[in-house]
Protein backbone atom coordinates (compact mmCIF):
# COMPACT_ATOMS: atom_id res chain seq x y z
CA UNK A 1 0.00 0.00 0.00
CA UNK A 2 1.28 3.72 -0.99
CA UNK A 3 -0.13 6.42 0.96
CA UNK A 4 -1.36 9.68 -1.06
CA UNK A 5 -2.46 13.34 -0.90
CA UNK A 6 -5.06 13.90 -3.15
CA UNK A 7 -5.18 17.47 -4.11
CA UNK A 8 -8.68 19.14 -5.12
CA UNK A 9 -8.57 22.61 -6.72
CA UNK A 10 -11.02 25.13 -5.86
CA UNK A 11 -13.40 23.38 -3.95
CA UNK A 12 -14.92 25.19 -0.47
CA UNK A 13 -13.79 28.30 -1.82
CA UNK A 14 -16.43 31.23 -1.35
CA UNK A 15 -19.37 29.56 -1.09
CA UNK A 16 -19.17 27.44 -4.54
CA UNK A 17 -18.09 23.82 -5.44
CA UNK A 18 -19.27 22.62 -1.98
CA UNK A 19 -17.69 19.68 -0.64
CA UNK A 20 -18.12 18.48 2.75
CA UNK A 21 -15.32 16.62 3.92
CA UNK A 22 -17.05 13.75 5.43
CA UNK A 23 -18.92 13.06 2.03
CA UNK A 24 -15.20 13.26 0.70
CA UNK A 25 -13.72 10.50 3.21
CA UNK A 26 -16.91 8.34 2.24
CA UNK A 27 -16.12 8.48 -1.37
CA UNK A 28 -12.74 7.74 -1.19
CA UNK A 29 -13.59 4.79 1.46
CA UNK A 30 -16.56 3.83 -1.67
CA UNK A 31 -13.41 3.58 -4.01
CA UNK A 32 -11.30 1.23 -1.65
CA UNK A 33 -9.12 3.11 -0.51
CA UNK A 34 -7.86 2.83 3.53
CA UNK A 35 -6.90 5.38 6.18
CA UNK A 36 -8.73 7.95 4.62
CA UNK A 37 -8.10 11.64 6.42
CA UNK A 38 -8.65 15.02 5.23
CA UNK A 39 -6.86 18.12 6.16
CA UNK A 40 -8.69 21.41 6.76
CA UNK A 41 -11.77 22.20 4.40
CA UNK A 42 -9.71 23.58 1.51
CA UNK A 43 -9.28 19.57 -0.50
CA UNK A 44 -6.93 17.72 0.86
CA UNK A 45 -7.24 14.05 1.94
CA UNK A 46 -4.76 11.19 2.58
CA UNK A 47 -5.38 7.56 1.62
CA UNK A 48 -3.68 4.65 1.16
CA UNK A 49 -3.92 2.41 -2.25
CA UNK A 50 -2.27 -0.86 -3.38
CA UNK A 51 -3.32 -0.45 -7.08
CA UNK A 52 -3.11 2.56 -9.57
CA UNK A 53 -0.57 5.12 -10.35
CA UNK A 54 -1.08 9.14 -9.81
CA UNK A 55 -3.42 9.58 -12.43
CA UNK A 56 -5.20 7.43 -12.42
CA UNK A 57 -6.41 7.53 -9.10
CA UNK A 58 -6.63 11.30 -9.61
CA UNK A 59 -8.71 10.54 -12.63
CA UNK A 60 -10.72 8.11 -10.69
CA UNK A 61 -11.22 10.43 -8.01
CA UNK A 62 -12.00 13.62 -9.89
CA UNK A 63 -15.03 10.83 -12.29
CA UNK A 64 -16.15 9.88 -8.95
CA UNK A 65 -16.85 13.49 -7.04
CA UNK A 66 -18.68 15.05 -10.29
CA UNK A 67 -21.02 11.47 -10.51
CA UNK A 68 -21.53 11.95 -6.76
CA UNK A 69 -21.73 16.16 -6.94
CA UNK A 70 -22.66 17.19 -9.77
CA UNK A 71 -19.75 19.29 -10.71
CA UNK A 72 -16.02 18.77 -11.93
CA UNK A 73 -12.99 18.89 -9.91
CA UNK A 74 -9.49 18.70 -10.49
CA UNK A 75 -7.47 16.54 -8.86
CA UNK A 76 -3.79 15.99 -8.18
CA UNK A 77 -2.48 13.31 -6.26
CA UNK A 78 0.95 12.97 -5.15
CA UNK A 79 2.85 10.25 -2.89
CA UNK A 80 4.55 10.80 0.31
CA UNK A 81 8.10 10.70 -1.98
CA UNK A 82 7.12 13.51 -3.85
CA UNK A 83 5.86 15.36 -1.51
CA UNK A 84 9.28 15.22 0.83
CA UNK A 85 10.80 15.75 -2.41
CA UNK A 86 9.34 19.33 -3.03
CA UNK A 87 9.39 20.28 0.29
CA UNK A 88 13.30 19.50 0.69
CA UNK A 89 13.88 21.03 -2.68
CA UNK A 90 12.68 24.77 -1.62
CA UNK A 91 14.42 27.04 -2.70
CA UNK A 92 13.71 29.58 0.09
CA UNK A 93 14.89 29.92 3.48
CA UNK A 94 11.64 28.26 4.47
CA UNK A 95 13.08 28.30 8.28
CA UNK A 96 12.69 31.67 8.02
CA UNK A 97 10.08 32.68 6.81
CA UNK A 98 6.21 33.30 7.73
CA UNK A 99 4.12 30.38 6.22
CA UNK A 100 1.93 32.90 4.59
CA UNK A 101 4.95 33.92 2.16
CA UNK A 102 5.73 30.77 1.19
CA UNK A 103 3.23 28.66 -1.47
CA UNK A 104 4.03 25.84 -3.65
CA UNK A 105 2.05 25.08 -6.59
CA UNK A 106 1.44 21.69 -7.98
CA UNK A 107 1.14 21.32 -11.71
CA UNK A 108 -0.18 17.92 -13.28
CA UNK A 109 2.78 17.48 -15.53
CA UNK A 110 6.39 18.72 -15.97
CA UNK A 111 6.88 22.51 -16.44
CA UNK A 112 9.56 24.45 -17.62
CA UNK A 113 11.63 27.85 -17.64
CA UNK A 114 9.90 28.42 -21.36
CA UNK A 115 6.51 28.34 -20.18
CA UNK A 116 7.21 31.84 -17.91
CA UNK A 117 10.17 33.86 -20.12
CA UNK A 118 7.29 36.45 -20.67
CA UNK A 119 7.05 37.67 -17.07
CA UNK A 120 9.40 40.22 -16.06
CA UNK A 121 10.61 39.01 -12.53
CA UNK A 122 12.50 42.14 -11.39
CA UNK A 123 9.34 43.99 -11.79
CA UNK A 124 7.50 42.12 -9.27
CA UNK A 125 10.69 42.03 -6.54
CA UNK A 126 10.28 41.08 -3.96
CA UNK A 127 8.13 38.45 -4.65
CA UNK A 128 10.11 35.63 -6.46
CA UNK A 129 9.41 32.44 -8.10
CA UNK A 130 11.69 29.26 -8.90
CA UNK A 131 10.66 25.92 -10.47
CA UNK A 132 10.92 22.40 -9.35
CA UNK A 133 9.89 18.88 -10.51
CA UNK A 134 6.02 19.68 -10.85
CA UNK A 135 5.95 22.40 -8.68
CA UNK A 136 6.47 26.16 -8.64
CA UNK A 137 7.57 27.66 -5.21
CA UNK A 138 6.33 31.60 -4.35
CA UNK A 139 7.81 33.94 -2.29
CA UNK A 140 5.45 36.28 -1.30
CA UNK A 141 6.33 38.60 1.45
CA UNK A 142 2.80 40.37 1.73
CA UNK A 143 0.65 37.33 1.44
CA UNK A 144 -0.40 35.25 -1.46
CA UNK A 145 -3.75 37.44 -1.56
CA UNK A 146 -1.67 40.64 -2.09
CA UNK A 147 0.70 39.26 -4.56
CA UNK A 148 0.73 40.54 -8.32
CA UNK A 149 3.03 37.96 -9.14
CA UNK A 150 0.69 34.91 -8.27
CA UNK A 151 -1.85 36.91 -10.37
CA UNK A 152 0.79 36.65 -13.69
CA UNK A 153 1.20 33.17 -12.65
CA UNK A 154 -2.34 31.87 -12.91
CA UNK A 155 -3.08 33.44 -16.05
CA UNK A 156 -4.46 30.61 -18.24
CA UNK A 157 -1.84 31.08 -21.60
CA UNK A 158 0.67 29.68 -18.52
CA UNK A 159 -1.15 27.29 -16.86
CA UNK A 160 -2.80 25.91 -20.03
CA UNK A 161 -3.17 22.42 -20.61
CA UNK A 162 -2.34 21.92 -16.90
CA UNK A 163 -4.24 21.28 -13.84
CA UNK A 164 -2.65 23.29 -11.03
CA UNK A 165 -3.37 23.92 -7.60
CA UNK A 166 -1.62 25.89 -4.85
CA UNK A 167 -0.90 25.66 -0.85
CA UNK A 168 0.54 27.38 1.56
CA UNK A 169 3.99 25.94 3.24
CA UNK A 170 2.09 24.47 6.79
CA UNK A 171 0.05 22.48 4.44
CA UNK A 172 2.79 21.63 1.97
CA UNK A 173 4.78 20.22 5.60
CA UNK A 174 1.60 18.83 6.65
CA UNK A 175 0.95 16.77 3.74
CA UNK A 176 4.49 15.66 3.75
CA UNK A 177 3.52 14.18 7.72
CA UNK A 178 0.13 12.69 6.95
CA UNK A 179 1.50 10.65 3.94
CA UNK A 180 4.29 9.66 5.46
CA UNK A 181 5.25 5.44 6.38
CA UNK A 182 3.76 4.69 9.98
Amino acid sequence: MTTYAALLRGINVGGSKKIPMADLRALLESLGHDGVRTHLQSGQAVFAAGHGDEDTLAAELSRAIEKRFGFPVDVIVRDHAYLKRVADACPFPAADLEPRQLHVTYFSAPVDEERFAGIDRAAHLPEEFRLGDRALYLYAPDGLGRSRLADVLSRPRLTAGLVATTRNWNTVLKLVELTAPR
